[in-house]
């Protein structure tokens, strides 16, 4: 009995620890969103619309799997936008509540400021200052500048989610989509690939998603991150997926859309 608790409290602890690391991650040169913004600021920008979105969460650590959900609350007001997920896992309850709103601008997304509140641990915020055009942590004392394009780990798949939408030459098959974002400590670059469109099934059915991956350099050890785009669901993500270096993995997949007016 007392191996078999000792078994449940390390898969929770586990659970934790990579649940909550892996469920936001994401992300641009600057040349890159330079080019976006001079693009984008001849045509107009198209977000997706607001909704409400729920997730069926599935993983896979240690080989014992595990399930969740997560609520997602997107909003889109023409020239501001907010998002505020909450994500909860069996046995834990909630372990993430996180929220990122800011202004839309000719690079797309402008967050003004990220917030999180993760499972026992004290929240924490990473505020983009437009006037000083930094970016500042409140876990760190770390500071980066702000060249235009900059995301956070919430902000970022609904950045790529509008230049699907804006600029749809810039999402073709092949594409390499470069995007800076910053975490709760520090901010760093990163690169998507665009990848096929394939169909994937979810609780809504059979659906068509242009699949999108972050491109991991040679021998390097990071977090795998794929995310499945739906066309005729406004471009909203209806797949995250989730892989450690190990194979551990958590995948999340859209259940339910609620348009918002």
């Amino acid at each position: 009995m007392t191996r078999f608790l000792s078994r449940s409290l390390l898969s929770r602890s586990l659970l934790q620890r990579t649940l909550i690391a892996g469920l936001f991650a994401c992300v641009a040169s600057t040349s890159s969103v330079a080019a976006f913004a001079q693009k984008a600021a001849k045509a107009a920008l198209n977000p997706p619309p607001s909704a409400d979105l729920d997730y069926t969460i599935n993983a896979n650590q240690k080989g014992l799997p595990l399930t969740g959900s997560a609520m997602l609350h997107w909003s889109n007001s023409k020239d501001r936008y907010a998002i505020s997920t909450e994500t909860r896992a069996m046995l834990l309850g909630k372990i993430l509540e996180a929220k990122s709103e800011g202004a839309i601008d000719a690079s797309g997304l402008a967050p003004a400021t990220s917030t999180e509140k993760r499972y026992r641990k004290d929240p924490t915020t990473t505020t983009f200052n437009r006037e000083t055009r930094n970016i500042t942590f409140s876990a760190s004392d770390a500071s980066y500048p702000i060249k235009g394009g900059e995301q956070d780990r919430n902000s970022v798949v609904w950045q790529l989610a509008t230049i699907a939408r804006s600029l749809p030459a810039k999402f073709k098959q092949g594409a390499n989509i470069p995007v800076v974002v910053a975490g709760q400590k520090d901010a760093d670059p990163w690169t998507f690939k665009v990848g096929k469109t394939e169909t994937i099934k979810t609780p809504l059915g059979n659906l068509k998603a242009v699949k999108v991956d972050k491109v991991i350099k040679d021998g390097g050890k990071e977090q795998k991150i794929e995310i499945w785009f739906a066309s005729g669901k406004e471009w909203y993500p209806v797949r995250i997926r989730f892989t450690e270096p190990s194979g551990d993995f958590i995948e999340q997949t859209i259940s339910k859309i609620t348009p918002q007016s």
